[in-house]
């Protein structure tokens, strides 16, 4: 069923921020971000490469098959050297460790990457073009794990969670993602209207795909500064971020199916903004 539409209040009376070095709107996210646990286990040859080239400090524990030896002699070395466990184990105990048949030989025990408070990542984001991802219902690992690949070659900057959303990387997001979970941060939102006024004072514009009614997404100009709001595949997104967009943009077809997956549709909108801001 479609979630209830909650309303944003608007201050009228409010002047535009022009200045940098005013302090940005109160960040609510820490309250209700749900709980991270205290170990992570990633699985997948290039998810476990990008980890250890992007953060050894986090490693805790591998687990490989003995014909991952070769291609992972550099971790090994890592581990033996800092005193970090590993172990050469079957396939059927990486089924195990992972709940998945596709972990490609090695398994890596992290510490979790620390998810960014809005505020934060605005203080530290450059002046210039932009781009983030707002996730509005998506659940799907694999779906986060796609979009996190393509956010990281098409060079997003962040990936932007709901304060009540359970996504957050997994084992399975991070294999799919294929190393792009160590490249693109994820950013954990508080009130949805006090993220969104906050991404405005700083420039940016809410950009959402529509099944109809859009611009044509290949006629339309992307903003500089661009959040794109993306829906879960059943409910889309939801009537507040609809009502706060600056652009709604329809990625034009053939027509034989609805609409795309969340994830192929993130693909064709970060490419699309990249051709125009690169």
């Amino acid at each position: 069923m479609p979630r209830a539409p909650r309303r944003f209040e608007q201050d009228a009376a409010r002047p535009p921020r022009s200045r940098q070095d005013e302090p940005p709107l109160r960040d609510e996210s820490a309250a209700a971000r749900p709980a991270k646990p205290k170990e992570l286990r990633i699985y997948g040859l290039n998810a476990c490469l990008a980890a250890f080239r992007e953060r050894p400090q986090d490693i805790r524990k591998l687990w490989l098959l003995e014909s991952r030896i070769p291609k992972l002699q550099e971790l090994l070395a890592f581990c033996v050297k800092h005193r970090i466990g590993y172990n050469v184990v079957e396939a059927e105990d990486l089924d195990k460790l992972t709940a998945s048949a596709h972990h490609e030989g090695v398994c890596l025990a992290l510490t979790p990457a620390a998810e960014i408070p809005l505020s934060t990542w605005l203080m530290d984001l450059p002046a210039g073009p932009a781009l983030a991802i707002w996730l509005d219902g998506v659940g799907n690992p694999h779906n986060l794990g796609a979009i996190l690949r393509s956010a990281a070659h098409f060079g997003a900057q962040a990936v932007l969670l709901p304060k009540d959303s359970q996504l957050a990387v997994s084992g399975a997001a991070a294999r799919v993602a294929e190393g792009g979970a160590e490249h693109v941060p994820m950013v954990r939102l508080g009130r949805d209207e006090n993220a969104v006024a906050q991404l405005q004072s700083a420039g940016f514009v809410l950009v959402t795909t529509v099944v109809r009614g859009g611009r044509d997404l290949f006629e339309a100009e992307l903003p500089a500064r661009c959040v794109l709001v993306m829906g879960a595949e059943q409910t889309g997104v939801g009537a507040p971020l609809l009502a706060a967009s600056g652009l709604k943009v329809e990625i034009p077809g053939t027509g034989r199916v609805e609409s795309l997956n969340v994830a192929a549709a993130t693909a064709v909108l970060l490419a699309e903004w990249r051709r125009q801001n690169r």
